[in-house]
């Protein structure tokens, strides 16, 4: 490995680093790396993982699964541990739906759990995926907090005990802790942000009213803390964290702060104050995120181990790093190799998963899909968008009710349900749960009239000023920061289709003469260095919160598409509550019994699959 000091850039080469755990992974490709900036207290977090916990199997960049984590994990702490650093674990929600992993067992979660358990995690939260169902929230109650041995906080989140009726936390409010090595004094919270859409054995506290409740004041009231600790399944720039940094700051004016978010699926850092800060890592397992505090006080010391040399400074210093989730980046940043690197434990964990990868035969292969298609890397409409594939292609042929196919039909799919892309290769069991892992199903009201209507997707889409409110959640949202996006778009002269996967227009790394691959390119409050690898940047685009089909319109004499008087409206039940609402606003009065099942309640994930069973079958 060649060391660039003076930008702490290591090169780190292929040989003899082995393959990631799972066999069905890729190749794994070489790429320069940044050096992690250990501190006198550290941190690993993970968030939005939603089930990937087998990595990601067609993008060698990411396909570290969760027992490489756990063998990063502990060879970290032994790093820690030999220094007299601390190192603690994050996690911050939205653990389920999104992989087969998770979303091909019945019950769902089966595997995960077991599998999720096995890593240590030193503070825990719930994520808005959690709370959608009143399955997966018990599940969280009975299993996933006592698996997290008092780790699990849950500030502002209550539950229907299944067993009592009775209205309790779903955890701990809050814990105090004191780290080993250097004595630090925590106090953590866990939060998540002020959700509504949750299912009715639990109860979400909005933010605002949590923080003047007596026993979060007189936690805070609390001078025996060397930092405040706050976990929270809420994006960094939402009104949720300033609410809660107010509050503390309203008592402790000075001691300092690290927050922990997450949600926006995205690699993010914000500045609250000198000594707040908070970090955000990504999605689907993509990113581990390493965060260091520098110049805490250690009021819990004990007097056998003194702090760490740079400890001693008048005010705390901040850093964080974005790893991408790969061996490569785990061996390096272990300094050690694939002989050396895993650990029993994370061996046992990779075999556990692919184990349950077998029994859920998550590789059964569909078809074969012709070329990549894309959630946000490509334009909509585009013919390498995902979302105009199953506008033009998917969802004229597969929803159609047998009585009525004759009947025109506008069809309403909200891309928030597409959670992921398409890659050129063999679509799997796996695949249609990346895609799409919702329940979702179809419902309809018939013979609508057409003038109305047409005029639902400007409506969804917040095209015109409206008195509608319409939720985030509706749309699939971009991957990446504001600040990223601007940045990508400003500073790249590449042509799209290095955004498209093409291999031969990737731009030379100024550090050295290899060709950056595509990937994150993070741009935050700290600046443009946050990656732990150097990679060429990705474009990513907005799409529509929905996108229609408009299916057996009938068609002149000449072969031009005619407006029908009348239309069924079909479309995914999720949206049915906002589908509703602005019927009304538009002077209707459809109402929820004037709604019904749309071809027996058919889901969507099986929809996909089966048009790739018929339209991509044969051998890749």
């Amino acid at each position: 490995m060649i060391l660039r000091s003076a930008s702490c850039l290591v090169l780190v080469t292929l040989v003899a680093l082995g393959r990631s755990t799972q066999p069905s992974a890729p190749e794994p490709v070489s790429a320069p790396l940044r050096e992690l900036p250990w501190g006198q207290l550290n941190f690993l977090h993970t968030t939005d993982t939603h089930g990937w916990h087998a990595g990601h199997l067609q993008e060698p960049s990411y396909t570290g699964d969760w027992g490489d984590y756990i063998s990063f994990a502990q060879r970290l702490h032994a790093k820690a541990d030999n220094e007299g650093r601390d190192l603690l674990l994050i996690d911050t929600g939205d653990r389920i739906e999104g992989n087969g992993l998770y979303d091909a067992s019945d019950p769902k979660g089966l595997y995960t759990r077991d599998i999720f358990k096995e890593q240590h995690i030193d503070v825990i939260c719930t994520g808005n995926h959690e709370l959608y169902h009143k399955a997966s929230s018990d599940n969280e109650y009975l299993s996933t907090v006592p698996n997290s041995h008092g780790n699990y906080l849950a500030s502002n989140l209550d539950i229907i005990d299944p067993n009592s009726g009775e209205r309790v936390p779903l955890a701990p409010r809050f814990k105090k802790f004191t780290t080993k090595n250097q004595g630090i004094r925590i106090l953590a919270f866990g939060f998540l942000f002020d959700f509504k859409g949750n299912a009715n054995n639990t109860i979400v506290e909005p933010v605002e009213k949590t923080v003047r409740q007596r026993w979060f004041l007189e936690a805070i009231h609390d001078r025996e803390v060397d930092l405040f600790l706050v976990a929270g399944h809420v994006p960094l720039d939402s009104s949720e964290f300033p609410t809660i940094f107010k509050a503390i700051r309203q008592v402790q004016w000075d001691t300092p702060i690290q927050f922990f978010g997450g949600h926006t699926h995205i690699r993010d850092y914000l500045e609250y104050d000198s000594k707040a800060y908070g970090l955000e890592s990504g999605r689907y397992m993509e990113t581990i995120g390493f965060m260091s505090i520098t110049g805490l006080s250690t009021g819990g010391q004990s007097s056998t181990r003194p702090p760490v040399a740079e400890a001693i400074r008048s005010s705390p210093k901040f850093a964080r790093r974005y790893i991408d989730n790969n061996l490569y980046s785990f061996h390096h940043h272990s300094s050690l190799n694939s002989t050396t690197f895993p650990t029993a434990h994370g061996r046992n964990v990779s075999a556990m998963i692919a184990s349950a990868r077998k029994d859920l035969k998550l590789d059964h292969r569909f078809g074969c899909a012709p070329q990549d298609l894309w959630t946000n890397r490509a334009p909509f409409p585009h013919q390498n968008s995902i979302f105009s594939w199953l506008q033009v292609q998917v969802l004229p042929d597969v929803v159609s009710e047998t009585t009525r196919k004759d009947v025109p039909r506008l069809v309403i799919l909200n891309t928030g349900g597409i959670r992921f892309d398409i890659f050129k290769g063999p679509f799997t069991i796996d695949t249609t749960y990346t895609v799409s892992p919702f329940t979702s199903r179809f419902r309809y009201i018939k013979d609508v009239p057409f003038q109305t209507a047409k005029r639902l997707k400007r409506l969804l889409n917040q095209d015109v000023p409206q008195l509608v409110e319409i939720p985030h959640e509706l749309a699939t949202h971009l991957p990446v920061s504001s600040k990223t996006q601007a940045a990508a778009f400003e500073g790249s002269r590449e042509s799209l289709d290095l955004y498209y996967g093409s291999a031969n227009q990737m731009p030379l790394s100024s550090e050295n003469d290899l060709p950056l691959i595509p990937g994150y390119t993070t741009h935050d409050a700290a600046g443009s260095d946050g990656d732990d690898t150097i990679h060429s940047p990705i474009r990513f685009y907005t799409v529509p919160n929905i996108i229609e089909s408009r299916v057996a319109f009938p068609t002149s004499q000449a072969g031009d598409a005619e407006d029908p008087e009348k239309v069924d409206l079909v479309y995914i039940d999720f949206i049915e509550p906002y589908i509703l609402r602005i019927l009304k606003f538009l002077g209707t009065g459809y109402e929820i019994g004037d709604t019904e099942a749309y071809m027996e309640g058919k889901q969507l994930t099986e929809l996909i699959s089966e048009w790739v069973e018929g339209n991509w079958g044969g051998d890749c």
